[in-house]
């Protein structure tokens, strides 16, 4: 299954040190979320992607294990980000 950004031009990115901050011009919201999870939507924004892929740029930078527990949180925060209207199921 493939994931991508609800549209290219919707989402806006600023960050302060290990804080982002995504605005969705489509829906008025804004939220704080943490490096993974911008990591996740900026990789997203250059292209869909699946979560094994996702997961697998993701373990390097914050020197983490690909076990089970790693892509089960991974497909939990991509749960999250589709529950906050920031990405979809392509």
């Amino acid at each position: 299954m493939q994931w991508r950004v609800i549209s290219d031009s919707a989402l806006y990115f600023r960050s302060w040190n290990d804080e982002f901050v995504v605005y969705n011009s489509l829906s008025g919201d804004t939220h704080l979320l943490g490096s993974a999870a911008a990591h996740v939507l900026q990789k997203l924004h250059q292209g869909p992607a699946g979560a094994m892929t996702l997961t697998a740029s993701l373990a390097p930078l914050i020197q983490a294990e690909m076990d089970d527990e790693f892509v089960f949180q991974i497909d939990q925060l991509l749960d999250d980000l589709e529950k906050l209207a920031l990405i979809e199921r392509s």
